[in-house]
């Protein structure tokens, strides 16, 4: 038995699919099903449960998941002290996050990694808020890069940012041509949102709520890219992050607003799950990231 058959098996139990087993250790579905075949003959014993209609392992396969995991553990563990004591910032890191942090906070953060450590290889995902939680606790992703964290007991959550919500809005919007725009003026106007499981929509609706007012929630969408488009076009307001809008404001297709009531910031954070071992490489970065926190 090799490692890496460790971590493939691993991967399917965690992720409880062949398919994302196979893409996590960049084999085929079929590879993957002959290696657990593999180590079935190799231990004379069945190690997932054939009867059940859901992935579920045996016994046996529990014993071996767990003695694995602590394998990987100390291998891992092994590869950064040596790669510690070598000096050596390589690899790859892999980051899955929302469009809206991914295409406007990152950026930044990665020119000035990629320029230190040239020798990482960043690999950035964008996904739905509630899919870069799953892709980090199931091993898909070694960070991620969240709004509004919420708090799990498998995950550390290292807050790296905040990003002020404003009101955002075509120049020719009605309400654009106000010197200073009240909360009380969103009161009956039509709002182009998020979709409702998105944390910055949550957020939105609870400012909304908290001051009384009352819109018209005219179109949803699932990231902040479409949701500027629909205010291009004069469809109504939203409330978004300054950082997402910047470019927008500059060219003067759109213009915004500071929200009444003090500052309504967005925090940002990166996630990854407690109990890995962070390589030269990751804890360099996560390092990075929260430098500006500091």
């Amino acid at each position: 038995m090799h490692i890496q058959n460790f971590k493939t098996f691993c991967d399917l139990v965690e992720t409880k699919s062949f398919s994302k087993a196979a893409r996590l250790n960049e084999v085929t579905q079929s590879a993957v099903s002959q290696q657990l075949k593999a180590m079935e003959t190799h231990y004379d014993m069945l190690i997932i449960d054939r009867n059940q209609k859901k992935f579920r392992l045996t016994p046996q396969g529990t014993a071996l998941y767990s003695t694995f995991k602590q394998i990987l553990s100390l291998y891992e563990k092994l590869h950064c002290e040596i790669q510690e004591m070598r000096n050596i910032v390589s690899g790859t890191i892999h980051i899955s996050t929302v469009n809206s942090i991914g295409l406007h906070e990152l950026p930044p953060y990665l020119k000035i990694f990629i320029k230190e450590f040239p020798s990482v290889n960043a690999r950035v995902e964008y996904r739905r808020a509630n899919l870069v939680y799953d892709d980090v606790l199931h091993g898909t992703a070694d960070l991620g890069l969240v709004a509004f964290p919420s708090p799990n007991k498998e995950l550390v959550i290292e807050p790296f940012a905040n990003d002020e919500l404003v009101v955002a809005m075509s120049p020719e919007n009605k309400l654009a041509k106000k010197k200073i725009l009240s909360i009380d003026n969103l009161s009956g106007t039509d709002l182009v949102a998020f979709e409702r499981d998105i944390p910055t929509r949550k957020a939105t609706d609870e400012i909304l709520a908290n001051a009384g007012i009352e819109v018209s929630i005219t179109m949803e969408f699932d990231n902040v890219e479409t949701v500027k488009r629909a205010l291009e076009i004069n469809a109504g307001l939203a409330i978004l992050p300054a950082s997402t809008v910047k470019n927008e404001v500059e060219r003067n297709q759109l213009v915004t607003y500071k929200l009444e009531g003090g500052i309504h910031n967005r925090p940002l954070a990166v996630i990854y799950k407690k109990n890995r071992v962070l390589t030269p490489a990751l804890r360099s970065f996560v390092t990075l990231m929260k430098a500006d926190k500091e």
